[in-house]
């Protein structure tokens, strides 16, 4: 009796499968790699970015046109007359004030207004005795019904091209008329509001009001602030707002007048310790803050203890960045960071020793705003201005190099998708020769083991 023959127990499907894998993993194998290696330098590129737009910011509002780190502080004896602020120009001291009078903004209403037909001409408003603007009475008319109302009137006041924000028109209801409110912006005598009504046509309920001093009120008088220097019967200081600047590099807020007979209120300024150490160590943390992101970037790692490296470990610019925003800290000159405590450790970042940083202030007021400089991006100047002018190399987003390496890293995952989709290609083409081929197989195996099958049966010798 033949023997069968015994085929191969496989699926044609499963191994064309496994030799289409086979027959495409070397090539598969570096497009993960490559893949890999693009995606971690993409997350790598958001991180850097990320890192140099916080430094830039905290460094733009830390050493900028018009900023200083060191502090001082101006008081009031009695907070509740006013607040004040200084700056480096301040000189120390004590000064005594009393405040007379403070400024206040012009408010006047109109009573007893209703809408009224046929009027025309022109109103002028004054303010401070002088023409401010006036108001077209017939064009007031919005819908153009021929009636005037209080609400179109208001309208008209608060959208006339000559206010430009100097008064706001409101109005108030009682009953079944209207008020009238104008109110100044400024503070001020010269904002004292007053209306010209004798040009105005027809029968005018504003007209009237005008003309009625029961019905025109004066809600808030408008007047200039008045203090005294020393004592009430100081050299007097007026001007048309609360906030004054008579004293160098010192601004004062006043909030309230004080009684005839009180005692004047004592201003103190003084270098600000706390203000001027909180905001060198502001500097420093930004700057730690970036320095360790870089660290992180390019750090090594350590292959033999499974550590992988940061996603620049062996990127030779950022490296060079890196070292580079050291090398920035040290400006050439007679005076450096380390003068005013901010020590540079083994690792590259920063350290603030207040005592130190506190001791050459007293002596150099203005000498650390000066090495800092200004971060400005068109007139940078000290080591802040070399900072941003290096780190805008960087992080430029028309031909910065993260820009450069952003639109590279992006060409390249392109073409790697292309590379992808060629490589499944083959993978399915080889896939499709290699189940033909092993269903044919499969198929001529099952056919030659019928065949063997019949022989056996017409040519056995295993018959009775």
């Amino acid at each position: 009796m033949a023997s069968a023959i015994t085929a191969p127990t496989y699926d044609p499907a499963t191994t064309a499968a496994a030799l289409a894998e086979k027959y495409t993993a070397p090539r598969q194998q570096i497009l993960d790699a490559q893949s890999k290696t693009a995606a971690a330098t993409e997350r790598g590129l958001a991180d850097l970015t990320s890192a140099l737009s916080g430094f830039q910011t905290s460094l733009a509002s830390l050493a900028s046109v018009g900023k200083t780190v060191f502090a001082q502080s101006a008081t009031f004896a009695d907070t509740s007359v006013g607040s004040a602020s200084a700056g480096p120009t301040a000189a120390a001291g004590s000064y005594s004030f009393f405040v007379k009078q403070l400024a206040s903004a012009s408010q006047v209403s109109y009573t007893g207004l209703n809408d009224n037909t046929g009027v025309g001409g022109t109103l002028q408003i004054r303010m401070g005795g002088a023409a401010a603007f006036d108001i077209d009475m017939t064009a007031a008319d919005a819908d153009g019904n021929g009636t005037l109302t209080t609400r179109e009137l208001a309208a008209a006041i608060n959208g006339a091209s000559g206010n430009a924000g100097k008064l706001t028109a409101s109005i108030v209801t009682t009953g079944t008329t209207s008020e009238l409110v104008l109110t100044a912006k400024d503070t001020g005598a010269a904002s004292a509001i007053t209306l010209v009504t004798t040009g105005i046509t027809g029968t005018s309920s504003l007209a009237a009001a005008n003309l009625d001093a029961a019905r025109r009120r004066t809600l808030v008088t408008a007047q200039d602030a008045e203090i005294r220097v020393g004592s009430e019967t100081g050299t007097a200081i007026t001007q048309a707002t609360n906030t004054f600047t008579n004293i160098d590099g010192v601004k004062m807020t006043f909030t309230k007048a004080q009684a005839s007979g009180a005692a004047p209120v004592t201003l103190t300024v003084a270098p600000d310790n706390a203000g001027t150490t909180s905001n060198v160590q502001a500097f420093v943390d930004a700057f730690n803050k970036l320095k360790a992101a870089l660290n992180k970037l390019t750090d090594p790692g350590d292959p033999a203890k499974g550590v992988a490296g940061g996603s620049f470990a062996h990127d030779a610019g950022v490296r060079a960045l890196n070292n580079r925003m050291t090398d920035l800290l040290r400006p050439t000159g007679a005076e450096s960071l380390a003068s005013y405590g901010i020590i540079a450790t083994r690792d590259g970042s920063l350290e603030l020793r207040s005592d130190r940083l506190l001791a050459q202030l007293a002596r150099n007021p203005n000498g650390l705003d000066g090495l800092l400089g200004s971060a400005s991006k068109t007139a940078p100047t000290g080591i802040a201005g070399s900072l941003e002018s290096y780190l805008n190399s960087w992080s430029n987003s028309v031909d910065g190099q993260i820009k450069g390496r952003k639109d590279a890293i992006s060409n390249l995952q392109s073409a790697l998708i292309d590379r992808q989709a060629k490589l499944d290609q083959q993978y399915d083409s080889a896939y499709g020769r290699y189940l033909l081929q092993f269903t044919q197989l499969q198929t001529m195996q099952s056919s030659m083991n019928t065949n063997l099958t019949l022989f056996d049966a017409l040519f056995g010798n295993d018959k009775d």
